[in-house]
C-alpha cells in the first residue's frame, strides 16, 4: 500500500527549484556579508573619558609633586636608618611633645 499526499489537505505543492533556492541563498549571504563589512568599514568616534578630583585630592598631588622637588640630604637620612636598625637611635620624649605641640598650634591657628 502506497502513502500519498498525507497532511497536503488536497493542495497540491509545486515541487521546489533547487536552483532558484540555491541563488536565493547566495543572494542572501552576499547580503550578510555587506551588512557586516559596512559596520566594520564604520568609524565610530573615540570615547572621552574625564575625570574630575576632589579639591583635596588636587592639594594633595600639589604637596607630592613639592615633597619630590625637595632636596634631600641623603648623607643625613643614611645615619639615621644605621642608628634606628642598630637601635641606637634614641628619641627625647619632652623635645617631641614640644615639637608635636608647636606643629599643630601652627596648623590650627593659620585655618582660623
Amino acid at each position: 500500500m502506497a502513502i500519498n499526499n498525507v497532511n497536503n489537505n488536497g493542495v497540491n505543492k509545486t515541487p521546489l527549484d533547487n536552483n532558484k533556492v540555491g541563488s536565493q541563498q547566495n543572494q542572501n549571504q552576499t547580503a550578510v556579508q555587506q551588512q557586516a563589512a559596512a559596520k566594520s568599514q564604520t568609524v565610530t568616534a573615540p570615547r572621552q573619558d574625564s575625570v574630575s578630583l576632589t579639591q583635596s585630592a588636587q592639594q594633595l598631588s600639589q604637596v607630592q609633586k613639592k615633597s619630590a622637588e625637595a632636596p634631600v640630604d641623603q648623607e643625613k637620612v643614611d645615619k639615621l636608618k644605621k642608628a634606628v636598625e642598630s637601635g641606637s637611635y634614641r628619641v627625647d620624649p619632652e623635645s617631641l611633645a614640644r615639637k608635636i605641640a608647636q606643629l599643630e598650634t601652627q596648623v590650627f591657628s593659620s585655618k582660623s
